[in-house]
């Protein structure tokens, strides 16, 4: 196992991190990657009844709570809108009340520059596609292929963007750019290959993902089952929590064909605040990615800096909204993160 710090800690195996293949032996060294957090992001959507984004709310609306202790929010932000400091460096005006159904509402800003922008465009955001090259990927490569490039076509061109594979083994592709032609490139460069080391890959890529600043997310394209992991879900759902990263799931399995599977995937994403899609044929996975988009975009981004607390391990986070006009509304983020021990 080797140690590595900078603002976070992690141990991984030695095998995982050199590429090599995992022995189902080495499901007892599970991996794991511990953040010693300063300051806590939360990536926030909120749904109406009906599932219509909710705009146009305020720092003031939101109330967090970690391990029972009230935190103050530190940095607010609605993607498309200047992001408020509390301290009062930056501040920023919402002249709407909140509304749901706010897909097609323009974003008008970036942190940035002034300029005005699409509907799709999100803030400092960092998004990492996975896609599932293994032998279940065989009669299908060509759809799936077309449907990740249209999802690469649909981001801002602001968005930094990374290609990785895997079948046993990760392929990091592309690394992250901004340039997407050349990750539509790489994505049309991608073969198949043998068996399906997801969690393994997945695990892989939440660590490179880990120490980014701003908004993170993996896009999962899958094909089948993982058969060839060292590592259980449980173990990249953790990792996802601690460092603040987003997990979305395209499976072109139905949920009733690998049940074991279909809840491993909702509950790594749910956990991390995406979501799991299970797509029966191309223009469902169309709409997959349409839909991961449009979260994308409609995130309230809040940081905090946590209260004396003393658990050293797992803090759970609580986020709700304030005011009996917004009880009605939904809200989906992650719900914690592991503090790692002070060295």
């Amino acid at each position: 196992m080797r140690k590595t710090t900078s603002r976070w800690y992690g141990i991984l195996s030695c095998a995982l991190l050199c590429g090599l293949n995992l022995r189902p032996a080495a499901q007892e060294e599970a991996a794991h990657l511990r953040v010693n957090v300063v300051l806590v992001e939360l990536n926030v959507a909120v749904t109406d009844n009906k599932g219509n984004y909710v705009t146009g709310l305020r720092p003031e609306d939101f109330q967090i709570v970690e391990d029972k202790i009230p935190e103050k929010i530190s940095s607010f932000e609605e993607s498309g809108q200047r992001a408020i400091e509390m301290n009062g460096a930056e501040s920023s005006v919402h002249p709407n009340p909140p509304s749901g159904g706010g897909a097609g509402q323009d974003m008008s800003k970036t942190l940035a520059a002034t300029a005005n922008t699409s509907a799709s465009h999100f803030t400092g955001s960092s998004v990492f596609i996975l896609f599932d090259t293994s032998n279940y990927m065989y009669r299908s490569f060509v759809f799936a292929q077309d449907a990740i490039a249209g999802f690469i076509r649909s981001l801002d061109e602001t968005s930094s963007i990374a290609f990785y594979s895997y079948c046993r083994d990760l392929s990091r592709a592309i690394q992250p750019t901004s340039d997407h032609l050349r990750v539509i490139n790489g994505v049309r460069s991608s073969v198949a290959g043998d068996d399906a080391a997801l969690y393994n890959s997945l695990l892989l890529t939440v660590k490179d993902a880990a120490p980014l600043k701003g908004r993170k997310a993996i896009v999962v394209f899958s094909n089948g089952p993982d058969n060839a992991s060292a590592v259980p879900p449980e173990d990249v759902a953790e990792l996802a929590q601690s460092t603040g990263t987003i997990i979305y799931i395209i499976s072109t399995r139905q949920a009733q064909e690998d049940p074991a599977s279909a809840a491993a995937f909702e509950r790594m994403s749910r956990v991390s605040g995406g979501k799991a899609y299970f797509a029966k044929n191309w223009r469902e996975e169309n709409d997959a990615f349409s839909a991961i988009r449009e979260d994308l975009v409609h995130l309230y981004t809040l940081s905090y800096y946590p209260q004396a607390n003393a658990n050293r391990g797992w803090r759970a986070i609580k986020v709700k909204l304030v005011g009996k006009n917004l009880q009605k509304y939904h809200i989906r983020t992650r719900d914690g993160y592991r503090l790692s021990a002070q060295r």
